[in-house]
């Protein structure tokens, strides 16, 4: 039985530079905001669920659709699925929410959506991507955790 693939010969795309840091920023002793850069090099190496590739090299998530507010501890990623009609749009926007819950400070809100426009079912899975009660019930579901951490594994 073979696997049928939504989208089975995806676009790749070139991997952005790694950060130079400034030598302040590797001082432990200075608390610094977290800006949109930190953020996507948190997400930018998570696994697509069908693919060997990054989030990135499949540009489902770009730097420049990162925001962080700092004063409003918020931030807010919006993705990018390969297709309109991608059946894993929900699960990598839930992978994402992961990430940020296990990698950011507990103060920030995580706001994750699918980039208007750009899924038939965006405003279904904006809605369960942002539902903190939807959230926490599926990472109950054991089967869907694995897949989750799967698609983690390697990520920063």
């Amino acid at each position: 039985m073979s696997l049928i693939l939504d989208n089975a010969n995806p676009h790749v795309y070139e991997k952005s530079n790694k950060r130079v840091f400034k030598d302040d920023e590797l001082n432990d002793e200075i608390r610094d905001v977290i800006d949109a850069r930190e953020v996507f090099d948190l997400i930018r190496g998570i696994k697509d669920p069908e693919h060997p590739l990054t989030l990135e090299e499949l540009n489902v998530v770009e730097e420049d659709k990162v925001v962080v507010d700092n004063e409003l501890n918020l931030v807010s990623i919006h993705f990018t699925p390969t297709i309109n009609h991608c059946s894993m749009a929900t699960l990598i926007g839930l992978t994402i929410v992961v990430k940020l819950l296990r990698c950011l400070p507990s103060r920030f809100k995580i706001d994750v959506r699918i980039t208007e426009g750009r899924h038939a079912t965006e405003e279904a899975i904006n809605k369960q991507l942002n539902d903190k009660e939807r959230v926490s019930a599926a990472l109950e579901n054991p089967n869907l955790l694995q897949v989750i951490n799967q698609c983690l594994i390697g990520s920063l």
